[in-house]
């Protein structure tokens, strides 16, 4: 019996090239509906007309610079809703009757779309980029927070024993025990939270933007250009996408330990 795990690399190298094959086979579909179906160009463009547009928004610049407004309202919203839930999270899973005490705003606070409070927002904060960023940070807090909690309190009472016996001080039990056991729940959250940021920042845009993804899409329905749309709409597949690989990147390198248990 060989049990070379060699043997395996062939079939997992074919399952890498699953999801390219789906996404060629989804684009087939579209251009034969497109094509074939009648349905007017306005409303459900060509791959040619898309790929058009998507090449003389890349050429005059405004394609990069929208989406380089969206990256960097992402990304500070995504870094300030992460740090803000993993404080709270901590305490929270420390504290019990703290937990108690809170979880009703918590919860309440997720209760009420997004979209419901993001006039709000933009009203108390401004049009700019403040509002945005606050918006992204809301909608990633949850599962970031909820995560952190679940990751800290799944720690096993035995590692808090043993670093009792060995007189660890709260920090080494932080970054020797809590920061290592809970870190697989959390970047699980954290891989959650990566792609819901890229919808925190296109709802503060929708709501009031003069520059961004959100306002070429507002553009686009305004003027009826329909491939405008599906060029801002792919560009924030591939953001959420970006953002999504970058934290499985973190998983892979920072949770190596478990390739080995």
């Amino acid at each position: 019996m060989n049990l070379n795990p060699n043997r395996t690399l062939p079939r997992n190298h074919s399952r890498n090239w699953l999801g390219l094959f789906s996404i060629l086979a989804g684009i087939l579909v579209w251009y034969l509906l497109t094509r074939y179906s009648g349905i007017p160009n306005f409303i459900l463009p060509s791959p040619q007309s898309v790929w058009t547009r998507f090449l003389a928004t890349l050429r005059d610049g405004s394609l990069l610079y929208h989406t380089g407004i969206t990256l960097v309202e992402i990304l500070l919203g995504l870094l300030a809703g992460t740090l803000f839930a993993t404080v709270v999270g901590y305490v929270l899973a420390r504290s019990r009757s703290l937990e108690r005490v809170l979880s009703p705003y918590i919860v309440a606070s997720q209760a009420i779309p997004i979209v419901a409070i993001a006039p709000l927002l933009v009203i108390w904060l401004g049009d700019g980029i403040l509002s945005k960023v606050v918006i992204c940070a809301l909608i990633v807090f949850f599962p970031v927070l909820v995560n952190t909690i679940v990751g800290v309190r799944a720690v096993p009472a035995a590692l808090y024993d043993l670093m009792d016996s060995l007189r660890a001080s709260r920090a080494q039990i932080l970054w020797k025990v809590e920061v290592p056991a809970s870190l697989p729940v959390f970047l699980g959250g954290l891989r959650v939270g990566a792609t819901l940021s890229v919808i925190g920042a296109i709802v503060g845009e929708l709501v009031d933007a003069e520059e961004g993804l959100g306002f070429l899409l507002q553009l686009g329905d305004f003027q009826y250009d329909t491939p405008m749309v599906f060029v801002a709409v792919f560009m924030l597949i591939f953001l959420a996408l970006l953002l999504y690989g970058i934290v499985t990147l973190l998983e892979k390198r920072f949770l190596r330990w478990q390739e080995k248990v």
